[in-house]
């Protein structure tokens, strides 16, 4: 006991946590093992990880496998840098492009915030080499997120995220999310969705075609909400870029590798961006590993000969060969255990069994992909008013008292932090998909009496 009261106290003292309020009182879960889907804290109580960490164990906690991997790649060559390479480098790569079934070349980094930066700064310098120098704008959708450093959060739509550290970036525009739910232009539901990429292409327009260097989404809006918009609206907005000479970016940080029922969540409407940022579950977790892949024809711009035709960008710890070769190794267990597969199915087992919580009068709408999974928690379904976040933490808290961790889409929008996130990891089976769903279900009846 006396070494538990310690690990909190020297918590409190030397560990500044995220996304966290200041309590002198708080105590933080400290977790001291994992294994599949669950994770154990120090005082020997076990947890259903409803929330695959921060969105990132898609292939599930203790695999003594991805450890062997780097361990092995570690005692070879630990370290060198990507301003020249190595194999695991190389032979990562080639394996995203089979998994991105295209033709990219891939710049390693360490996080989603740095995959976009990246992104933008190829963007901006590959309109300039075309002779557009003009094209300097990106625009991205209020509600998504696509990071924390200066140029990635400037890109996010979340005001939360941002105040206290604007003024940001020039040259970020943001445009209405595909939000059917609370829908911007009153249309149908069935339209809804098609609309909005239709104020996307206005919005382009308005900016002028000449200035717009990029479109930056999350194929779905995840911690801002879980927005799933229907079908055809990323064909939509593809077309809008290709007309407009704007790039297509694709953050596939939270939807890449499994988590929507597809290896990508582009993939759904079978488009072919220009750029895909990636990052998370790219190595489940393990080790950090981000990665840029850009398009073949957009890298050849970047072969001329003169003084700045080359992309002046370098990472020192992006393309770890551990990180590298154990993200090799996580990518061949996701296929042999067929786990994107796995992600649809127990997705629409989620689903199904949740969708009866539509009955309960706190419940506005239930949002589902594969394994992501948003409920919109209400005040009212005719005024569709957000319920008191009060009373969304105590959800959150009452799960967590039944031993199962799920998340919300806090600090975002003002107003609209009100929907509860879950992501699990793609291994997880059918008897822990009802513990999860009878605790959550459970927990929405007990705070939210109707």
């Amino acid at each position: 006991m006396d070494q538990i009261k310690s690990a909190f106290d020297k918590d409190r003292n030397y560990i500044w946590h995220a996304m966290n309020r200041y309590s002198p009182d708080s105590k933080p879960l400290i977790i001291e093992r994992a294994d599949g889907v669950f994770v154990e804290d120090i005082e020997g109580v076990r947890y259903l990880d409803a929330m695959s960490g921060l969105w990132c164990v898609n292939s599930g906690y203790g695999r003594t496998e991805f450890a062997d991997a780097a361990a092995e790649q570690l005692s070879k060559m630990a370290y060198f840098p990507m301003s020249q390479s190595h194999m695991p480098a190389i032979k990562l790569a080639e394996k995203l492009n089979d998994w991105l079934e295209g033709e990219y070349i891939i710049f390693f980094s360490n996080s989603g915030s740095e995959a976009n930066e990246t992104a933008f700064k190829i963007a901006r310098q590959y309109h300039e080499q075309n002779g557009q120098s003009g094209r300097f704008k990106v625009i991205s959708r209020y509600r998504s997120y696509h990071g924390n450093t200066m140029g990635a959060l400037s890109a996010t739509g979340q005001a939360q995220r941002k105040y206290k550290y604007e003024p940001l970036a020039a040259g970020f525009v943001h445009t209405v999310p595909p939000d059917c739910y609370h829908c911007p232009v009153n249309n149908n539901p069935e339209n809804c969705n098609i609309e909005c990429a239709g104020l996307l292409e206005k919005t382009i327009n308005w900016e002028m075609n000449e200035t717009v260097a990029a479109v930056i989404m999350e194929p779905y809006i995840t911690g801002g909400g879980v927005l799933i918009q229907q079908d055809g609206y990323l064909k939509k907005v593809e077309k809008a870029c290709k007309k407009s000479g704007a790039l297509l970016i694709m953050d596939e940080v939270i939807c890449g590798f499994g988590r929507t029922g597809k290896k990508f969540g582009f993939m759904h409407e079978g488009i072919s961006p220009d750029i895909i940022t990636m990052a998370k579950g790219i190595t489940s977790g393990y080790l950090p590993l981000a990665a840029t892949a850009v398009r073949k024809d957009i890298f050849d711009t970047f072969k001329g000969s003169e003084e700045y035709d080359h992309f002046r960008h370098v990472n020192t710890f992006g393309g770890n060969p551990a990180a590298c070769a154990l993200a090799l190794r996580n990518l061949e267990v996701m296929e042999d255990e067929r786990l994107i597969e796995r992600s649809k199915s127990m997705g629409e087992q989620l689903l199904d069994i949740m969708k009866e919580m539509l009955s309960h009068s706190n419940v506005g709408d239930i949002r589902q992909k594969g394994l992501l999974m948003g409920i919109e928690l209400v005040e009212d379904k005719i005024t569709r008013e957000p319920l008191n976040a009060g009373k969304v933490n105590q959800i959150i808290a009452s799960c967590k008292s039944f031993g199962v961790l799920i998340g919300k889409n806090g600090d975002t929008v003002a107003g609209f932090n009100n929907v509860l996130t879950i992501a699990p990891p793609l291994t997880i089976s059918t008897n822990q998909l009802q513990l999860l769903t009878d605790v959550v279900k459970k927990s929405i009846n007990e705070v939210c009496k109707g």
